[in-house]
């Protein structure tokens, strides 16, 4: 929103609604400073475009996890015609100077619909997920076809190089691409350029949330219902690809080692539902409670219970204060185009007492917080178990020295810098 504001942007997309009227307008408003132009999907739009293609197929493929994609070809189908209904609508906005920012896996097809409408205006691409590498992305039926849909965009930008690397290697492999080299791309006689742009945080607002989230009612709750003891937080939609399954493995794992630990040190894990049309996160949400009830079973004591997990949503303030309470942020992606929440702990610390970033090392944060954090495998139990107690006990001076590392990281690269550098490539790029 932040880069609608500045630019004067209009953000046009889906309204969260469902009618069956296929010819629905759009509905124009304004709201916070920022003009909205909205349609709804019908059920079959809905069930087919967003879970079942989206969902079902592009989320788990585009993580690696090939064995989640359920792939139906009249899903593929609806897919694409709800991209051509959202080409129908954008065309209908675009002026003599207007630039045209698409974002993420729903809408890969857009900015081809585009074309086909006439429209020649600068059109740009980010995908706020991993992009899979060439063996992984040919598990789709017709990936050619998603291959050919980038090609229409002028600027692509991916969270990290290891995603760019793959697309270009698909579409290397895919569509017999050239490459020159000033850094253009040539594809399907269209010329377009690809580069890592990490998406990142407002610093300033996180800062400031988090200063007020501790002084609210919430933050006041949950500090008094510690009694002092160390929090370690994890913030995840509840999701697979979030990995917060194995983290209550490794939390479990720290608990049998670190009896120095125990009545000491609390787990906090916020994860609201999300997709809950979907059976694949239903079936994970009653997997985490009972683990979690397990651990508690394990540990608990009359005046201690290790974990708390809370399957519900906190206002962002809320949660930012929960982030500068804690003494740890435990955030361990099976995989991540970035996970912001490991940024806004960071902008979330205190500078004289700030806390330390557990994070895998398969999240996109990984590779800008690497200095700072402290970079873990997801899948080893024993060695996140060891690196929790490493963090819970490390001295002031060096939670200090990790914490400027990485605060100055944001500084450098905050939400005005990423938006701007992108729109900046494609200003250039067209």
């Amino acid at each position: 929103m932040n880069a609608l504001q500045k630019n004067k942007g209009l953000w046009v997309g889906w309204s969260g609604e469902i009618d069956q009227d296929t010819d629905a307008q759009l509905i124009h408003y304004t709201f916070d400073s920022v003009r909205f132009a909205t349609f709804p999907l019908t059920e079959h739009g809905h069930q087919a475009f967003y879970i079942g293609f989206s969902n079902e197929v592009l989320w788990p493929l585009f993580h690696y996890r090939t064995e989640k994609v359920v792939y139906d070809r009249t899903n593929q189908k609806e897919y694409l015609h709800v991209n051509q209904r959202y080409a129908r609508h954008v065309a209908t906005l675009v002026e003599p100077h207007s630039r045209i920012w698409v974002h993420d896996y729903q809408l890969i097809p857009l900015g081809h619909f585009l074309r086909q409408a006439g429209i020649d205006a600068p059109i740009g691409y980010f995908l706020h997920t991993p992009f899979p590498p060439w063996d992984v992305l040919r598990i789709l039926p017709d990936y050619e076809n998603l291959l050919r849909y980038f090609s229409a965009y002028d600027v692509i930008g991916f969270q990290t190089k290891c995603d760019l690397r793959n697309f270009e290697d698909c579409i290397r492999h895919g569509l017999d691409a050239t490459f020159y080299e000033d850094g253009t791309i040539e594809a399907e006689g269209r010329c377009f350029r690809a580069e890592a742009y990490p998406i990142s945080i407002d610093l300033d607002t996180a800062q400031e949330m988090a200063r007020q989230g501790v002084e609210s009612n919430t933050g006041k709750r949950m500090a008094n219902s510690l009694l002092d003891r160390a929090i370690i937080m994890g913030v995840d939609r509840l999701d697979y690809s979030k990995g917060i399954y194995k983290r209550f493995q490794a939390f479990e794992r720290l608990l049998e080692k670190a009896e120095h630990q125990h009545g000491h040190v609390v787990f906090v894990q916020i994860s609201p539902p999300s997709r809950t049309d979907v059976p694949e996160y239903a079936e994970l949400r009653t997997s985490l409670e009972r683990l979690a009830g397990h651990v508690n079973g394990r540990f608990s004591d009359y005046d201690w219970t290790p974990l708390r997990y809370l399957n519900r949503g906190y206002s962002r303030e809320s949660i930012l204060g929960f982030l500068r309470l804690s003494r740890v942020g435990f955030l361990t992606p099976l995989r991540d185009g970035m996970n912001l929440v490991a940024k806004e702990f960071v902008a979330a610390q205190d500078p004289e007492d700030p806390g330390v970033l557990v994070l895998s090392h398969l999240a996109g944060a990984s590779w800008e917080l690497q200095e700072g954090a402290l970079v873990c495998n997801p899948y080893d139990a024993e060695g996140v178990a060891d690196m929790l107690d490493q963090a819970l006990v490390m001295p002031l001076e060096e939670r200090k020295a990790r914490w400027q590392q990485m605060i100055e990281v944001l500084r450098k690269n905050d939400i005005h810098y990423w938006c701007q550098k992108f729109l900046d490539s494609l200003g250039k790029a067209s």
